[in-house]
């Protein structure tokens, strides 16, 4: 039975990446669940491009976004939890810059609109997320360890963040800079961030779009990762969302169980509406992509993109 029509929505690679070797065979499946645009993702590499370019030369898929870094980097200080465009060694910086103005280049060659961006993170001895984590799952956000746990993490986080951000800043000013000599047609866009010491906060995210005025720079927000910060007390997903909706270039789509990410709306959770308050801003998105698990089945993908669907022609009726 062929999938229904997608439509606008696109489809990020995450979901099954780690089974697949070949590009095509990957964007094949996506395809086949109905979806007409992909979101290129960190971990596709340029093996996998080989199979999957013909299939945008043909008009088969459309690229909606890519995930920075792109084409996959396997060395750590370029991957997803990096500092980043933060670096305090230059070398290391110029290196992130020229990596997100070459994932730009890939995004604006297949017809991409936007990048998708992890800036930076103010960075710790060790992961500290995970205590945090731990102690959320056995002793809960109100016990003393908790409390004291994310005392220290907030200290550092605050002691810090402002260095990281005025480099970020100034690498994003750099990239956008190239970008635009370049004639790249595409928006970066920074995400919210699935642990606590990573850059940037909703409030983190409004400072660095302001610092950019008229470049081409917004947020990207991922509304499970806002949701898991959220739950973590490190911002007010909904109510600091409002401030971002003008700064808007996208959204990944995924609802969070507990601390867990990456599932389907409305399915997984069986809660028919905690995830309204995300709909405002899955609206005014420019690029809308889900970011699924592989552990969501594509009867359970296309049931919560009903859902969905149906809560937001409601909610257009009702306004």
């Amino acid at each position: 039975m062929q999938a229904k029509d997608k439509g606008e929505y696109s489809f990020s690679t995450c979901w099954n990446i780690r089974k697949h070797t070949v590009g095509e065979d990957m964007i094949q499946e996506i395809a086949e669940l109905g979806f007409r645009r992909v979101e290129l993702n960190y971990n596709v590499t340029k093996e996998m491009l080989k199979t999957i370019e013909p299939m945008i030369e043909r008009g088969e898929i459309g690229v909606s976004s890519v995930h920075n870094t792109f084409p996959h980097d396997p060395d750590p200080d370029y991957g997803t939890d990096s500092v980043l465009l933060g670096f305090e060694d230059e070398v290391k910086r110029q290196r992130a810059i020229e990596l997100l103005v070459g994932s730009a280049e890939y995004a604006h060659r297949y017809g991409g609109e936007a990048v998708v961006v992890h800036p930076g993170e103010v960075p710790f001895p060790h992961d500290i997320s995970k205590d945090l984590e731990m102690l959320y799952r056995e002793e809960g956000t109100d016990s003393p360890k908790y409390r004291s746990k994310w005392e220290e993490l907030m200290e550092r986080r605050q002691a810090l963040s402002a260095g990281y951000i005025e480099k970020i800043i100034v690498s994003l000013d750099e990239v956008c800079n190239r970008a635009v000599a370049k004639g790249l047609n595409v928006r970066f866009g920074i995400e919210t961030r699935s642990r606590p010491q990573q850059i940037p906060t909703l409030a983190e995210a409004k400072t660095i779009i302001t610092a950019l005025k008229g470049a081409p720079v917004g947020i990207w927000y991922d509304t499970g990762h806002a949701i898991m910060m959220d739950r973590l007390g490190l911002y007010d997903s909904v109510g600091e969302m409002q401030g971002l909706m003008d700064d808007i270039v996208g959204v990944h789509i995924h609802e969070t169980l507990g601390l867990s990410d990456h599932w389907c709306p409305y399915v997984h959770s069986k809660d028919m509406s905690f995830y309204d308050a995300y709909l405002p801003m899955i609206r005014r998105a420019q690029v809308k992509v889900y970011e699924l698990k592989s552990a969501c089945e594509p009867d359970e993908i296309h049931e919560s993109h009903d859902l969905l669907m149906k809560k937001l022609g409601v909610a257009e009726q009702e306004q």
